[in-house]
């Protein structure tokens, strides 16, 4: 089923802008939170999913989308006019509903670390999850980030995730209309 298409941004350079600088601060400062312009999203985007879409991918992205996501694919490429992947390795950026295999997307390598995914994933809140302790480049004292939606083991997969520095995927979680970033150099830890 395809979905309706809606616009995107209401003011697309101030809002894009915007959402561009609210990443940054984001990876910058792992953990912290970030409210989006609102944007009406076709089902299953949240707004901070869609806006996000909207301001980091376009045409020369390669882009994987979650098979549960295909009700938006219309919307998606009419807005950002990003080739689709199949293969997860191929994949600049991808979005998931739920946290996906970390290993099947590319994690760059020592040479071209920049070749790395970014991967926004969507879960359904940034609070009330199990806690997890953040500390590393871009945070003085640690943090504590607590999102609904991922799993048990997450820590884990992480660890092996960081294990690949300079390489390894890069995290953008959204819920709502709010972000938050998880990149590749943060520490993870149970609390």
């Amino acid at each position: 089923m395809t979905a309706p298409l809606t616009a995107g941004f209401a003011k697309p350079v101030q809002d894009a802008q915007s959402c561009f600088r609210a990443a940054l601060d984001a990876l910058a400062r792992p953990g912290s939170l970030h409210h989006l312009r609102p944007v009406v999203a076709p089902s299953p985007l949240c707004p901070a999913a869609a806006a996000l879409l909207l301001t980091l991918v376009d045409q020369e992205t390669p882009f994987w989308l979650d098979p549960d996501a295909t009700s938006a694919r219309h919307w998606i490429a009419f807005h950002c006019g990003a080739p689709f992947v199949v293969d997860t390795a191929s994949a600049a950026f991808a979005f998931s509903l739920g946290l996906p295999d970390l290993t099947r997307f590319s994690p760059g390598t020592h040479e071209a670390p920049e070749n790395a995914a970014t991967l926004i994933v969507q879960l359904p809140a940034l609070a009330g999850g199990r806690p997890w302790r953040l500390s590393g480049p871009g945070l003085r004292d640690s943090a504590c980030l607590a999102p609904l939606g991922l799993p048990a083991d997450f820590a884990t997969l992480w660890r092996r995730n960081r294990a690949l520095f300079p390489g390894g995927v890069d995290l953008i979680l959204c819920a709502d209309a709010m972000m938050t970033a998880l990149p590749r150099t943060v520490l993870i830890e149970e609390i």
